[in-house]
């Protein structure tokens, strides 16, 4: 964010973070049809109760039982919902106070509200991907319909798929380390250049021995 200061124009910021708000906006709107969609299925089980007959291939399954299994990942959506109405609402704050950097670098403001901005964009992005967690928790829930021991798969299936995506990918990788400048494996071969050949200034440089 402290690029931010002295970049003008300040366009690109501005598009980046209303990006960041249409993705909470998009996974909101989602998070709220989804419950809807529970809700209504909650009301009406006889349909989804014939399913679960079938494929547990047993009769123990009832209506109440079923409704309480959609409650429960009716839940995790609530929460992914809310999580995306606050990331939402903190990335307006975060525009606000991108909106009251001084545009001088020099001003004594500049610097402390950039940071202040940066900070509650980081509390966005935090409560985003909380809430998409949830999402991905939710689904693994509705394996419930199917028994416990599938639940159980799909909840440990969800944290690896969440564990690798996040902590251990070469994405996450990247993020956090950076790419060295030594490191030409992930340049295409037309664009990569050999690696005793040294790097060229762009200017014409002039043999003093003539």
């Amino acid at each position: 964010m402290l690029n931010f200061v002295d970049r003008d124009p300040r366009i690109f910021d501005s598009q980046t973070l209303a990006s960041l708000r249409q993705s909470t906006a998009f996974f909101g709107s989602t998070a709220l049809i989804s419950i809807g969609g529970l809700l209504a299925i909650m009301g009406t089980p006889d349909r989804l109760l014939e399913f679960t007959h079938a494929v547990t291939q047993s009769q123990e399954a009832t209506a109440l039982k079923l409704q309480f299994k959609l409650a429960f990942a009716a839940l995790f959506l609530v929460h992914a919902f809310l999580k995306f109405v606050w990331s939402s609402r903190l990335f307006g704050y975060c525009a606000v106070l991108m909106a009251a950097v001084p545009n001088d670098p020099d001003h004594p403001q500049a610097i402390p509200r950039a940071i202040m901005a940066g900070e509650i964009n980081i509390r966005a992005a935090l409560s985003f991907n909380r809430g998409l967690r949830a999402m991905y928790f939710a689904l693994a829930s509705l394996a419930w319909l199917a028994g416990a021991p599938v639940m159980l798969a799909a909840f440990v299936i969800t944290l690896y798929m969440l564990w690798n995506r996040e902590f251990s990918s070469q994405a996450s990788a990247l993020l956090k380390t950076g790419i060295m400048e030594t490191d030409t494996s992930f340049i295409p071969a037309p664009f990569a250049q050999p690696t005793d050949q040294k790097t060229k200034s762009g200017k014409n440089e002039v043999d003093p021995s003539g």
